[in-house]
Parts: C-alpha cells; structure tokens; sequence
C-alpha cells in the first residue's frame, strides 16, 4: 500500500514536468530556473514553423503582437496589475534602466539605493546616470536588511526632498533579505521621490502585489522563478507615474500610431516604454506558457506557499550548525538563503556541495558566501542530503575532510 500523500503525489508530477531537476538538487533559480518542458516544446514548435514556413509573412507580426499581449496578461495575473501597465522587456536589468533613465535629471538631484545590497543590473544605470547627469548617489547602509526598523530609519534620513528616485531590490540578491518596500515608498512619496524596484528575487518566489506595494515601477525577470526563457521580462510602470516618465529610447513598438510625416502618437499606457525592437517570437511565447503553466497547473497559490516554507525550514536548520553563519535574516526573508561556514572559502563549499551532492548553487563573491535559492519543486529529502552535507562540512577543514569515494574503472585489456 502506498505511503504517498496528494502532495507527494504533485510534487512528483510537477518535478517530472521540470527535466533540469533530474541534474541535481537544483538550488539556483535565482540565476535561471528549471525550464518547464512544455515551455521547451512552445518555443521549439515556433522555431520549427519559422524554420520551415520563414518568417517573413504578415501574419507572423500580427501573431508576434497577439504573443506580446499573452506574455503581459501572464505576468499581470502573477502581480496583480493590469495588462495595460505593463511592458515587455529583454530583462529586469533593462526594466531598471527604463525606469532610471526615464527621470529627468538635473545636476545636484539625488538618487538613493542601499549599499551592498543592490544587484549591479540596477546599480549600473545609476553609476551611468551619476557620472553622466552630475547626480549625487546616495548609499544607504543597512547592513543585511533584516532590522525592519535600522531599515527604515536610514531611509528616513538619506530621502530628502532633492532626492529624484529611490531604487532598490524588493529581495537583495546577496543577503536573500526582503525589504519593507511599501513603507519605504511611502517616505519617498511624501519627499515628492519616485521608487523603481528591482523584483527578480522576489516575483515567482513569494506572493506580490505590486499595485498595493504603492511602488511607481517595478522590474521583472523572466528568467529566474517564473521559469522562463532568458531574454525576457517586464516593467511594471504605475498609471499616477505614466506622464512624469519620459520615453528615452523608442522603437515603432513604442507608439500607438505613426507615419513619416510626422505623426507619433505613443501608446497611452505601460506599452510606450517597449523601446528595443527585436522581440523573439519563440521567448515571448516562452514567457507566456511558462507564467501561465505555473500559474493553472502548478497553482500559484500553492507554489507560493510552499517556496517560502521550505526557503524558512532551511535557513532554519543552517542556523542551528556549528560553524554555519546564516547571512539571511530569519525576520526578512523570501526564497534565497546565504550562508558561510568557518574555515571554508565559498567556493570550496560549493565544489564540495556540487561533487559530494550534486548541488547546483552559486556563490555571492563579495560576502564570500554560498547562496541557495530554494523554490516549491525543492523536496524535503533533497534539502535533508544537503543540510547533513553543510553540517559535515562544518565539522571539518578543507584539509581534514574525507576524501569523496571514487570509482576505478579497469582497463579489462
């Protein structure tokens, strides 16, 4: 008679649909999640009709610009937003350069970020636009993110009213801290500030609700939790804010109407601010089956859920090894977990982890730490292998270790 639970019974289901599992624990979607397989098979079906049909008839633009709207309605119903509001990027980085170009700077305003804790695809653009518009960058020292009220005083007193955009990661990519960012739109609303955050750790990995965060922008990552294609993502830009942005790059994408004479009418809404031309045709697709296969077969509700229980139950567990620094703050976090261990650079953790365990992780070189992202396809046994692994790990030196067992294949000659 069989022990298996329901879940057990989804989960196993779920992870079969999920092929890059089979490859080890995988414990990096932060970087790039496991591609669904039906994900796999959309995008191969366009490629092979482009292959042998081309691409050069009418009706594959106008099938291109019926896959764009799917790929926004998929990700408007993971964030709560309207379609409308939102537009399609090639990335969350290109979504934060959007958003941060789009002030109208002048010499001497400011721009706040937290220092430390910001991912470089949100920072570059405000290194650009310091060097380039004499804009005064303010870091703001938080620490790992975790002190809710350390948080919020800082902000407190760096936002002032010639600050122009405060930009931040809803979840810090190095520590795996989740900010408080509605409060901290609040205080940059009442200086007369816009707030541009940075969600890719965050969207796909814990529940948001953009429009209730009172955020002016938000940046999305197609790539990370929602299980897309890379190349893809989204900009969520609030309709109050639609008017004070300026478009600063364009593309026909751009515009609602327009000929050579003259005309140029943007689109009325988020969509205006899709200035890159090139859209893929098989990752818009892409995008668009893999939020929506999360979303009606995984269940969105119960994917979310889960994540962030088994993220917690983990962080937890590290922070009860001797030896183990867990750099997450239990308070403030959503999917991502960093940790050290004494005596162990980052990376020999992660060779030994990958070797021993086949673990699939990454490092955050700045804190010399390991980072594991851990989502709903995670299973207790796996993060069990791999908790008892940190803790023999942390029992021992590089130097002291067990040798990992080996196979000898003889040579039968």
């Amino acid at each position: 008679m069989s022990t298996l639970t329901a879940e057990d019974e989804k989960i196993a289901a779920l992870r079969l649909a999920l092929p890059a599992l089979s490859a080890g624990v995988y414990l990096n979607a932060g970087t790039c999640g496991p591609l669904p397989a039906e994900t796999a098979a959309a995008m191969a079906e366009v490629a092979d009709w482009e292959l042998r049909t081309g691409r050069a008839s009418p009706d594959t633009y106008y099938d291109v610009l019926q896959r764009m709207e799917e790929a926004r309605a998929s990700i408007a119903a993971i964030i709560g937003a309207d379609t409308r509001d939102l537009a399609l990027t090639h990335a969350v980085t290109e979504a934060m350069n959007v958003a941060t170009w789009g002030i109208d700077w002048q010499p001497g305003d400011r721009a706040v970020t937290a220092r430390g804790f910001e991912h470089p695809g949100g920072l570059s653009a405000l290194y650009a636009v310091r060097d380039r518009r004499e804009v005064e960058l303010e870091m703001v020292d938080i620490g790992a993110g975790g002190d809710r009220a350390q948080v919020l005083a800082a902000f407190d007193e760096a936002i002032t009213p010639r600050t122009r955009l405060v930009s931040l990661s809803h979840v810090s990519h190095a520590t795996g801290a989740l900010l408080p960012i509605a409060e901290i739109a609040a205080i940059a609303h009442v200086r007369g500030a816009l707030i541009a955050v940075d969600g890719a750790q965050a969207v796909g990995a814990l529940p948001v609700d953009v429009p209730g965060l009172g955020v002016d922008l938000y940046g999305i990552a197609g790539q990370k939790w929602l299980l897309g294609p890379e190349g893809t993502g989204g900009l969520y830009v609030a309709p109050a804010v639609l008017e004070r942005l300026r478009m600063t790059y364009a593309s026909f994408w751009s515009f609602e109407e327009q000929d050579l004479a003259g005309l140029a009418r943007p689109w009325p809404n988020a969509r205006r601010f899709e200035g890159t031309s090139g859209i893929n045709h098989g990752l818009v697709v892409g995008l668009a089956r893999s939020c929506g296969w999360l979303s009606m077969y995984v269940g969105l509700g119960w994917a979310l859920e889960r994540g962030p229980a088994l993220a917690r139950r983990t962080a937890e567990r590290l922070a009860t090894i001797g030896g183990v620094t867990l750099v997450t703050p239990l308070a403030a976090m959503a999917g991502l977990v960093t940790f050290r261990i004494a005596g162990w650079s980052a990376q020999a953790i992660l060779d030994e982890l990958g070797a021993r365990a086949f673990v699939i992780a990454r490092t955050v070189e700045p804190l010399d730490a390991v980072r594991f992202s851990i989502g709903w396809f995670n299973t207790d046994e796996e993060l069990e292998r791999v908790l008892r692994l940190v803790a023999e790990l942390a029992a021992h030196t590089p130097e002291s270790m067990p040798p990992r067992r080996t196979l000898t294949i003889l040579d039968g000659q």
